[in-house]
């Protein structure tokens, strides 16, 4: 049989997991798809790429489809969310120097206290900050916001936030170009390696249930391609369901580290697939079991709650009309096309497309057509909720 080729561009970083196991372990190519996995320097690249037809589908950060199809991001074009491909996986680290100084006020280290770290990183910066995102719309800005405004700091007085793409984010901290960042793994584990940078806090404890990249495609191609979407979206939901094993983690570890995809030693990649994470050159370590999530909890589904709420917070910060930037958003991210090419595999579906965000403090069963869906928990630290029904 002939395969279809389908070319998918990718940022190199742990979570693009999923399309290198649907390609590496034959999930692709039993749904008669060749598919080519194309690397991308940046998440520039990676739109442009995609707007301009050179790739068909992209691994993307969650925001970036709600802002380009809003008219924002550089590029814009109407851009589908088909499912999510990842949910948590960020690390924020700092510089040594700082690091040292928070030390030295008393941090205690520790790897899971939001309030407490982010308290001790203002102080060691007199409350200003320059700091690194891969890109303005991602998760790693949304978290930063999120966290660093609930405590005081707010961009452009006390935050600012510059791009650098995830694999250059140790070399900028090290010339001094930032002082912290927010990443994506492996780049803030590489810049421990490198002693460049220590981790700080895990994006999970500011979101505990962050999506953070969807498999995404311009619009016009998902609505002329039903069955290639539908063949792609089942490849990725058995490669993801492949990687919710955890004695599958150290094969898609050996996976990644090779030149075609991370090009670093598997060990380093490890670190966010068994959650387990070394946070300094002294070789400190620290539990994160609810470090990166790839199939559990109905991590892949578009819940369109999410994006709402991303695109709410866009709005507030750009001064866009409030009630139309979340409609926009919510259309993003295509539940309909979930429960229509996933449910006939088996994949459990929600009642509901949207849910209030951040209500759950721990596991909790939810009404699903096989009743086998537990979510949770999905705070946020500063006890935030979220309802998309509510103005």
């Amino acid at each position: 049989m002939s395969l279809i080729p389908l070319k998918c561009g990718f940022v190199p970083l742990v979570d693009c997991a999923p399309l290198a196991v649907a390609r590496e372990m034959g999930f692709a190519a039993e749904e008669g798809i060749d598919l080519l996995l194309e690397k991308q320097p940046s998440w520039s690249a990676l739109r442009d790429a995609l707007v301009l037809g050179l790739t068909d589908c992209a691994h993307m950060l969650s925001p970036l489809p709600v802002a380009m199809s809003l008219g924002l991001g550089g590029l814009p074009s109407r851009i589908d969310a088909l499912m999510v491909l990842s949910v948590n996986g960020n690390v924020v680290g700092v510089s040594p120097e700082i690091a040292a100084r928070m030390h030295d006020g008393g941090w205690s280290g520790r790897f899971d206290d939001p309030v407490g770290t982010g308290e001790h990183l203002i102080r060691a910066t007199g409350g200003s900050l320059r700091v690194g995102v891969p890109f303005p719309f991602s998760m790693h800005a949304e978290l930063l916001y999120h966290w660093l405004g609930a405590l005081g700091i707010s961009a452009p007085d006390g935050l600012d936030v510059r791009t650098v793409p995830p694999p250059l984010m140790p070399e900028a901290l090290a010339q001094g170009e930032i002082e912290a960042f927010c990443v994506g793994e492996p780049w803030g584990s590489y810049a421990v390696e490198q002693g460049t940078g220590e981790l700080i806090l895990p994006g999970a404890a500011i979101w505990a249930f962050a999506p953070e990249k969807v498999l995404a495609a311009r619009h016009d191609w998902v609505e002329e391609n039903p069955e290639i979407v539908s063949r792609l979206m089942r490849a990725v939901a058995r490669a993801s369901r492949w990687l919710a094993e955890r004695d599958n983690r150290a094969m898609a570890g050996d996976l990644l580290s090779r030149s075609d995809y991370l090009g670093i030693p598997s060990m380093i990649i490890d670190r966010a697939l068994m959650g387990r994470m070394v946070t300094g050159k002294r070789g400190a370590e620290a539990e994160a079991a609810n470090f990166l999530h790839f199939h559990a909890k109905a991590a892949t589904f578009p819940w369109r709650s999410q994006a709402a709420w991303i695109a709410a917070n866009i709005a507030r910060r750009l001064g866009l009309d409030r009630a139309q930037a979340i409609e926009t958003g919510k259309a993003c991210f295509r539940s309909d096309l979930y429960r229509r090419y996933l449910e006939p595999i088996g994949i459990d579906m929600p009642g509901a497309s949207e849910k209030v965000e951040g209500s759950l403090a721990g596991p909790e069963a939810v009404a699903s057509a096989r009743g086998q869906i537990i979510l949770g928990p999905d705070r946020f630290f500063d006890g935030t909720i979220f309802d998309p029904s509510k103005p």
